[in-house]
């Protein structure tokens, strides 16, 4: 690595900003420690920034996500946190790691996934692994400019572009100074830590299960997981969630003809595979957005009271988020964005039947095929939901396969379907009543009210995204919430991904914040 730096100059900038005459830190919160800390480091900070997202982190990479987790467990080594990586023969190392708190009552379990998407290095500004620094985000007229020195003020509306740079190393990037600046100023955490940094989220989780099964004793004594992933709230609000939706994929294919046949000689008379498709998919949901798959809204689980009342109070977004989108409609009006991400969802994910513009041929295809998208919510399990599909398409006339047909069950059954896909991830929620879930919603804030106003936190009952929750809420037990911090405009997924070096600096108070709450005795 080119830009490969230690902890050393943050170490020593830090202990002469925090041996400066008359800074009583007796006096100090952890809060205040950390805001001291980055003010007074902030070029250096966005220089380990740029260090940790240089390193390519596709989960299947071996080597590449070998040595981003090596580097993530040589930092937390430095601030003070025990870490190793624990390994499992096929998969990307986890970074674990302990900081135990002599006394502490409570245990918290700190999420974050190192690994990112893969990436098309031809359809980025710049490569992806090459952190460039705008003045501002490229859709507002930003300009490329250097890292700033030591002592060089930053601007919070620079944007660092990076694959990863908010989805997920953000969090890492944030609370290591944290962890950096009560190491250094003898402040300890109110809490038990256990880090549990997954190498595989993007491509989804298929290890962490085993992981926490190689840990089961350390985690069973976890009061709450805090997810730090996700962006903030579209209105740029920070926000705190408390569910995910799951998530599933499956195929359907419809048939023609054994080949494709010229459409002059043949039109008229030969199925026509695309319109087959095309009515089969317009008897799954209706102008309004609703689907019209039997069942499809019978096992949704409802959400309890305060969940009922953080929806109310959510900003009412919807009209500007279609201006921004252009978008004169949206599926289910009146009911907002957050409304509709409580319930299970089915989109068309792609087509194929042909081709189209300079390629379009005089042809009737002999198969179409439609990739379907089911977002689940609480209650909506995957092979059920699968199956309510099958039969649906059944009800439509349709002989189901599993695969190819052949030329007996083509000349026995006039419409054909396979379906292909299923499986899974599963959505969770925890519930808001959860004690300790309400102490990390008043320090969440606390922290929300000093950086951008006061009651200016977000609280969504749930997120449109997709995290191995699960895992965490359903199968160990335990409440688990998502804590966002990146900029929600930080194109997550897609080329030219950025963060705010605002919303770094947020992360930053908010992970104090959260590392020193206040104990609650229940």
């Amino acid at each position: 690595m080119t830009m490969r730096t230690s902890g050393s100059l943050l170490a020593a900038v830090a202990l002469s900003v925090l041996c400066l005459p008359g800074s009583a830190l007796t006096a100090q919160s952890g809060a205040d420690v950390a805001r001291a800390f980055r003010e007074a480091n902030e070029a250096a900070l966005l220089a380990e920034f740029r260090e940790l997202l240089s390193y390519p982190n596709r989960a299947r990479d071996t080597e590449d996500i070998n040595r981003a987790a090596a580097y993530i467990r040589d930092r937390l080594i430095e601030v003070g946190v025990e870490s190793s990586l624990l390994r499992i023969e096929g998969a990307p190392p986890l970074v674990y790691g302990e900081l135990m708190v002599p006394g502490a009552e409570r245990t918290l379990g700190i999420y974050v996934h190192y690994d990112g998407q893969p990436v098309d290095p031809t359809n980025w500004t710049h490569p992806p692994f090459e952190p460039t620094l705008y003045t501002a985000s490229m859709d507002a007229g930003g300009v490329p400019r250097a890292f700033p020195e030591p002592g060089d003020a930053v601007d919070p509306e620079w944007r660092i572009y990076a694959r990863s740079a908010g989805d997920d190393k953000a969090p890492i990037a944030a609370i290591l100074p944290v962890l950096r600046s009560f190491h250094e100023a003898g402040l300890t955490p109110s809490s038990n830590l256990i880090f549990f940094f997954d190498g595989e989220e993007e491509a989804g989780s298929a290890h962490l299960g085993q992981y926490m099964d190689m840990q089961r004793e350390t985690l069973d004594d976890i009061d709450i997981w805090l997810f730090f992933d996700g962006p903030a709230h579209q209105s740029g609000r920070p926000q705190l969630t408390f569910g995910v939706r799951g998530a599933m994929g499956m195929e359907v294919t419809v048939y023609g003809a054994t080949r494709n046949l010229h459409s002059g000689h043949y039109g008229n008379w030969a199925p026509d595979s695309g319109n087959i498709l095309a009515r089969l998919l317009a008897t799954m949901k209706d102008d309004q957005g609703r689907v019209l798959v039997e069942g499809w809204y019978d096992t949704v689980e409802p959400i309890g009271e305060e969940e009922r009342a953080a929806l109310e109070g959510m900003p009412d977004y919807d009209a500007e988020l279609k201006r921004e989108l252009g978008m004169a409609h949206s599926e289910g009006e009146p009911a907002s964005l957050p409304e509709r991400l409580l319930l299970p969802a089915l989109n068309i994910r792609g087509l194929t039947s042909g081709n189209t513009g300079e390629l379009a041929r005089n042809v009737i295809p002999n198969t179409a095929v439609a990739s379907l998208g089911i977002r689940l919510v609480k209650g909506t399990e995957p092979d059920h939901m699968r199956q309510i599909i099958v039969d649906h398409i059944r009800a439509q006339g349709f002989h189901v396969v599993a695969e190819d047909p052949d030329m007996e069950t083509r000349l026995r059954h006039p419409r054909i379907a396979k379906v292909t896909g299923g499986g899974g991830s599963p959505a969770a929620r925890t519930a808001m009543a959860d004690p300790y879930v309400q102490e990390v919603i008043a320090a969440a804030r606390a922290a929300a009210d000093r950086a951008f106003g006061q009651g200016s936190l977000v609280l969504a009952p749930g997120m449109g995204g997709t995290l191995p929750l699960h895992l965490f809420t359903d199968v160990a037990g335990k409440p688990a919430i998502i804590v966002p911090v990146a900029n929600h405009d930080n194109n997550q997924h897609a080329p030219n991904e950025n963060l705010r070096i605002a919303n770094l600096w947020y992360a930053i108070d908010l992970y104090a914040a959260l590392l020193t709450m206040p104990e609650t005795v229940f």
